[in-house]
């Protein structure tokens, strides 16, 4: 869910100062871009605990060298999503979409109880979640806060990110991670790699223990089922390319080839 952004993300923190942190290009100003940020997270409402995570950050390398990537290599297109399923998971489509339905029907109570209260089919929810962590087997080795920092840092993705790292040191002020929670390289957290705005607007205790996690499979799934209820689905409405519910599938990842991948998995999984 890396590529996802909003105008409304902008509205998750305080309204930022007259002055702001410059954006970067090189790795080196990443500690003088870093104690700009603090200030500026500091007049947003940013506690102790959070300007404390954000002062043990360091610029992520992984993340710097895929935002340095030059676009032909992070743009390919593919015409078939079937290609592109077994390009991203390292198998076969019909492997993914069979492994797919089959966490969905293991779990078939919690999926349709989500469906009742959001109108997201579970379908939908669970080829989301194995793309994104292959259904909670792999959250990411990246340091949250880190990855958060250095992402807005980076003038390809200044100051439309910015948002998502305040709000990952408002998790950590909050609680909700730490400054050593560990996740995908851009700051994305738990099963459904939600960035940490995102969580903060959608996230929603669904298991009932007091507190929303997206390091919990329920409140992660029931959170991902808001959000695109958020953004205009419509309950018992197809999904496939062209209709409605496929253009709200943008507001999860704004790939085309992700989107399709999305969609016609599911639509196989009913089949």
């Amino acid at each position: 869910m890396r590529r996802i952004l909003s105008a409304v993300c902008l509205s998750l923190v305080t309204a930022a100062p007259a002055w702001a942190a410059s954006c970067i290009t090189s790795q080196g100003a990443f500690n003088g871009y870093k104690q700009a940020f603090g200030q500026q997270a500091a007049a947003s409402g940013v506690g102790q605990r959070g300007l404390q995570a954000l002062a043990g950050t360091q610029l992520s390398g992984i993340t710097w060298r895929f935002e340095s990537q030059p676009s032909s290599q992070t743009g390919v297109s593919y015409g078939d999503p079937a290609q592109f399923l077994a390009k991203r998971t390292g198998g076969s489509a019909q492997s993914f979409v069979n492994t797919a339905r089959s966490r969905m029907e293991r779990n078939a109570g919690l999926f349709n109880s989500i469906e009742q209260r959001y109108g997201v089919p579970g379908s939908i929810l669970a080829v989301i979640w194995g793309l994104e962590t292959s259904w909670g087997g792999y959250t990411g080795k990246t340091n949250i806060v880190s990855g958060a920092v250095t992402l807005a840092s980076y003038c390809r993705r200044h100051p439309r990110f910015e948002p998502h790292a305040v709000a990952a040191l408002q998790l950590v002020d909050r609680g909700v991670i730490n400054a050593g929670t560990q996740g995908g390289p851009s700051g994305e957290l738990g099963h459904m790699q939600f960035l940490a705005g995102n969580w903060m607007r959608y996230g929603v205790d669904a298991n009932g223990d007091g507190r929303a996690d997206p390091y919990n499979a329920t409140d992660a799934l029931a959170s991902a089922a808001n959000m695109l209820r958020q953004h205009g689905w419509q309950a018992g409405q197809p999904f496939g390319p062209g209709t409605r519910n496929f253009k709200v599938l943008s507001a999860w990842n704004d790939s085309g080839n992700y989107q399709r991948a999305i969609a016609y998995a599911a639509e196989q999984m009913g089949r």
